[in-house]
């Protein structure tokens, strides 16, 4: 039986899929090629299944069967508490977390520089400011007047000091509202 007829596993797999990815990232081949082959791979049952993905590719071709050697045991190196490679991949980390830090501080420097310029330009337009805050009386205040005066005239004079209290009561309550929520 030829070596290219046996039956492959996950891990070889997933080696070639490895390895279609890394063409991906290099620009070998499109979104859409990545998908096609990676579904073949997936599919594949045989090593000449699987070498015919990346036939076409250059770059060495995974021998079909093929495997990592086994790494050699060392009694005196134990990769567990390996201090150095520990240290090594910490301050890779630590620079990672400061360079991500950077670039988020950075951003927001700019974007409150970006918020800045629009109100200066925005100023300069005229003022017309998208949060500009109301500055008259509540529309409210019209129609509560409105129903004043028709009280005044159709409904007596009852009506008129129920209405005057309750239009007056709005105004101070407006009045208070805006001096302690708008300020800036």
């Amino acid at each position: 039986m030829d070596s290219h007829d046996l039956r492959i596993g996950d891990a070889e797999r997933e080696q070639t899929m490895a390895v279609l990815r890394e063409h991906f990232a290099q620009g070998r081949l499109t979104h859409e090629e990545l998908d096609e082959r990676l579904d073949q791979a997936l599919a594949s049952k045989t090593a000449r299944d699987l070498s015919k993905v990346t036939a076409d590719l250059p770059g060495p071709q995974p021998a079909p069967g093929y495997r990592e050697p086994a790494p050699h045991y060392d009694p005196h190196h134990d990769p567990h508490h390996d201090m150095d490679g520990w240290r090594e991949a910490m301050s890779a980390h630590r620079r990672q977390m400061q360079s991500m830090h950077q670039s988020h501080h950075d951003m927001r420097h700019s974007m409150h520089q970006a918020r800045r310029e629009m109100r200066r330009q925005w100023r300069e337009q005229g003022g017309n400011h998208p949060w500009r805050r109301h500055r008259g009386p509540h529309p409210f205040m019209g129609v509560l007047f409105v129903f004043l005066l028709l009280g005044l005239i159709f409904g007596g004079f009852g009506i008129f000091k129920v209405l005057f209290v309750v239009w007056l009561g709005a105004m101070v309550f407006s009045l208070i509202h805006r001096r302690f929520h708008h300020r800036r």
